[in-house]
């Protein structure tokens, strides 16, 4: 099916790898004829792409479904698709719940997103479709950037891990790594479009490789050979897992300056018992072993994390044991989260036997904590000049944002003509989340 000048509205909820497919999303759309607008009450298609890592995610995401139903009622015409994980994990229930969605796809099947509009403007009835994962990863090509100087570039996709509390192999999958020539290539043509940054993305990017067939690929590999795109300023990458985190992607970060000196390395909780529940497959000595490595191979390497509060069956020995190691360890900064069950997931079958009251105590006592660390050590950097990426406008204020290698944000004010470019700054002021700084003479 053409459109003819047709408008389409997006919102992305969740991860990174999220804002990708919502690029994918955009690409096909505007090669189908429509037009992206920024008002959904403007718009004859709603495309939402949604999260289920947390029940927090969902429940916010069935709100706003509910809230388009008046906009419904006022465009009888407007079709309205939910996509994304939620869409894989609870199609049925989101049909069944909200029957004035007509298009239900899951992360499977953004590439079918044409041929389900046009069954449901031909049958008149809601289409639904959640098949099988793809094996190829041809779309790595065709995807529309949010900006055109860094972009994102999934290497893989889905997770093996199935650690207890987690629904993403549930809803992206067995791991699959795309071609490591295909990936190079990509990153080539990106570099050629003028893209300094690029992030390498997957649910666990250390595992790269151990599903193809040549047995020789891995992620070290990969990413040394990117780093040879010297236009390529910047690679980020994410997420790690600390059971496959080796001294081998250490030493191609280390021995590489256009590789970031950041690592996000989720702990998940400091009690060996509780990560043992979480089948994480580490230990806290083993994940102390990975980051003191790091440390000592890259001195100034930002090291955040992902914290969950209140697992099931949790203690307050074992929650302790998780303040210590944030104590010892000082992440620049952490994600902290308080459990919530998700449906399907084996962490369900346990008891959650720590009450709500207790769990926020908990979340607040690591939250005073990490953001006590997170300024003590952002504090540091005042005085210094340094460079950054600036990446666009603040939400919060009309000051320009720009990135530093370590992955922190800095707000400064400049010029519009300075989004996309590097420029040095001279920091002069620190909070626990971000940097203040001015340009330096």
């Amino acid at each position: 099916m053409r459109a003819l000048q047709k408008k389409f509205y997006i919102e992305t909820f969740g991860c990174q790898m999220n804002v990708f497919d919502s690029e994918r999303i955009i690409y096909i759309m505007e090669k189908e004829g429509y037009v992206r607008t920024s008002d959904p009450e403007c718009s004859e298609i709603i495309l939402i792409n949604t999260c289920s890592v947390r029940e927090k995610a969902e429940n916010k995401l069935f709100g706003h479904i509910g809230n388009l139903k008046s906009l419904k009622i006022k465009k009888p015409g407007l079709l309205i698709c939910i996509g994304g994980c939620t869409a894989q994990n609870k199609s049925a229930e989101i049909i069944n719940k909200f029957p004035y969605v007509d298009i239900v796809f899951g992360t499977a099947n953004i590439n079918k997103l044409p041929d389900l509009i046009s069954e449901r403007l031909l049958k008149n009835r809601s289409v639904c479709d959640t098949g099988d994962f793809p094996e190829t990863f041809d779309y790595l090509y065709d995807f529309k950037r949010q900006y055109s100087f860094k972009a994102l570039l999934p290497i893989m996709i889905g997770c093996n891990n199935y650690c207890s509390y987690c629904i993403v192999p549930f809803v992206r999958g067995r791991e699959r790594s795309a071609g490591f020539d295909q990936i190079i290539k990509t990153a080539e043509k990106l570099a050629g479009e003028g893209v300094v940054e690029i992030t390498l993305l997957g649910q666990n990017v250390n595992s790269y490789g151990q599903d193809l067939k040549t047995g020789h690929e891995n992620f070290a590999k990969l990413l040394s050979e990117i780093s040879q795109i010297k236009a390529l300023k910047r690679i980020r990458f994410m997420t790690s897992h600390p059971g496959d985190f080796n001294e081998d992607i250490i030493d191609v970060i280390s021995e590489n300056n256009n590789i970031m000196n950041h690592v996000h390395l989720p702990l998940q909780a400091g009690s060996d018992r509780i990560l043992k529940k979480m089948n994480r497959h580490y230990t806290s000595a083993d994940f102390k072993k990975i980051y003191y490595m790091i440390k000592e191979k890259i001195p100034d390497c930002a090291v955040t994390t992902d914290i969950i509060v209140g697992f099931p069956e949790e203690k307050e020995e074992d929650f302790l044991k998780t303040l210590k190691l944030v104590k010892e360890l000082r992440f620049n900064r952490a994600f902290t989260f308080i459990y919530s069950t998700r449906k399907g997931t084996s962490a369900e079958l346990l008891e959650d036997s720590v009450s709500a009251d207790t769990k926020r105590l908990w979340f607040r006592n690591l939250l005073e904590l990490q953001n006590k660390i997170s300024l003590e050590e952002n504090m540091k950097l005042v005085g210094k000049k340094l460079k950054v990426l600036v990446e666009g406008y603040s939400l919060k204020n009309n000051q320009l944002e720009g990135r530093l290698e370590n992955n922190l944000i800095v707000n400064f004010r400049g010029d519009e003509e300075m989004i996309g470019k590097f420029i040095k700054l001279k920091i002069t002021d620190a909070k626990s989340f971000y940097l203040k700084g001015k340009i330096s003479e």
